[in-house]
């Protein structure tokens, strides 16, 4: 088994290579990375420098590889950072997958591919009485989600003109462990612990409480992925999700009572951009049927890790 996963040094891709290397611990892992220097969770598996934008050194890679998945993962993220120069989400993340797409298609090489899009691309107007479907009308209201949009049309194109074995996954919100600033969690937790550290005065700060979203731990969401490669239907669309939500104000309120020291809230409306969306939630039922797969990390366990994580990172920082 001969596995290429691109952005594999990021977020998801740290807890994905761990997730690939327990099922499969015989695999050829590959996981392309945008600096060098870039460590890969996974000692095993083999890091590639490389911009995906550069069609010709992709192309190289690919065929060196030959790999029989490809799970695409590298992309711009941040909603509200799109929002700042949307060109580069654009480009960046249509014009990558493209690229990986187009390295197989001219070498014709078939092997199942993954492109992950995002639950954003559904957008504003979601029903607040049931879970967003697949069929759903996409409605993007930042450009982050535009670019997923694109991506997920790009992916359904390859399969139908080129005949490529790919999946969609759209994963709703996922938190957990190892995320960066610029995500709702982290940026909170992040407060609480230079709090507890000693580094600021007991005072958090964050924007819109009321918004509502689907948390999905970031170790069942890889789960979901690793699923779907191995029994998705080509050319089909999954969303990732736990079919229920959560206000941002249940998050605060689960970190601050997890908490060392008393902190008090301060409202700001400008520390958190409004997306447009006020309720987004994912119905992953078509998922579950075709894999099995099921959410098994309570949101309780995912705040308690994401504020222990940052706990050690501020510690780290004090200690340097």
């Amino acid at each position: 088994m001969r596995i290429l996963v691109t952005g594999a040094a990021g977020f998801v891709g740290g807890h994905l290579l761990r997730h690939l290397r327990q099922r499969y611990p015989d695999a050829r892992i590959t996981g392309t990375v945008l600096e060098e220097g870039s460590r890969l969770s996974d000692p095993q598996s083999q890091a590639c420098v490389i911009n995906l934008l550069d069609l010709a050194a992709l192309e190289s890679l690919v065929l060196a590889e030959s790999p029989d998945w490809i799970i695409h993962l590298a992309a711009s993220a941040n909603v509200h950072r799109s929002f700042e120069n949307p060109w580069a989400t654009l480009e960046n993340n249509i014009r990558a997958e493209l690229n990986v797409l187009q390295s197989c298609a001219v070498h014709e090489l078939r092997p199942r591919i993954l492109i992950v899009t995002s639950g954003e691309v559904y957008g504003a107007e979601q029903s607040r009485e049931f879970p967003t479907p697949e069929d759903a009308p996409m409605r993007p209201s930042n450009p982050y989600a535009v670019s997923k949009v694109a991506q997920d049309f790009l992916a359904l194109q390859y399969h139908l003109s080129h005949r490529m074995p790919i999946m969609r996954a759209r994963p709703f919100n996922h938190l957990g462990p190892g995320q960066g600033l610029g995500f709702v969690a982290p940026d909170l937790a992040a407060q609480i612990a230079r709090v507890e550290a000693g580094q600021t005065e007991p005072r958090i700060r964050c924007g819109d409480l009321s918004a509502e979203r689907d948390f999905t731990d970031v170790r069942d969401i890889v789960r979901a992925y690793v699923r779907l490669m191995e029994a998705g239907a080509p050319g089909e669309a999954y969303n990732v999700s736990t079919g229920s939500t959560h206000a941002i104000r249940e998050l605060v309120e689960g970190l601050l009572a997890l908490a060392r020291v008393e902190i008090v809230v301060s409202a700001n409306s400008g520390h958190i951009r409004s997306t447009g969306v006020n309720r987004s939630w994912g119905d992953s039922r078509k998922l579950r049927s075709a894999t099995g797969w099921s959410p098994e990390i309570p949101l309780s366990t995912t705040l308690r890790d994401v504020l222990d994580d940052w706990r050690a990172r501020v510690a780290a920082e004090v200690a340097s």
